[in-house]
């Protein structure tokens, strides 16, 4: 099966659905006000970064009342797969093995945390 793949999430985006992620249930207000700190945006920037994300399948909405209310619609766990995947491709000749040797050589990834995953994978299939 083919899984159509989601267009990349800018810097602005990512750190805009990092919030979205986080609350689970968000508003565009809300979303402004946990950034200020780090990211100041002006009102408009967060409903446009939103709609974007909507847009490219990351986000949904609903509406209560005469607010939007974002939510995931997908996790950053699938994200973050999509992102090792064009890794994979493009540095590692779509080899995972290749990946997996070169963290371990690198040291990313113990000997011992690659056998607790193969553990968890045979255990996963049973």
């Amino acid at each position: 099966m083919v899984r159509k793949k989601q267009p990349r999430l800018s810097p602005l985006e990512t750190t805009v659905m990092d919030v979205v992620w986080a609350q689970a249930s968000v508003t565009a207000e809300q979303v402004r006000r946990l950034l200020e700190k780090k990211q100041p945006m002006k009102d408009s920037t967060v409903r446009t970064v939103l709609r974007r994300l909507e847009h490219k399948g990351y986000a949904k909405h609903r509406v209560e009342g005469r607010v939007y209310v974002y939510e995931p619609k997908v996790q950053p766990q699938r994200v973050a797969a999509e992102a090792v995947r064009r890794i994979i491709d493009r540095f590692c000749a779509g080899s995972v093995e290749k990946l997996l040797v070169g963290m371990v050589d690198d040291q990313i990834v113990s000997h011992d945390e690659l056998a607790e995953l193969v553990r968890k994978i045979a255990e996963s299939e049973k």
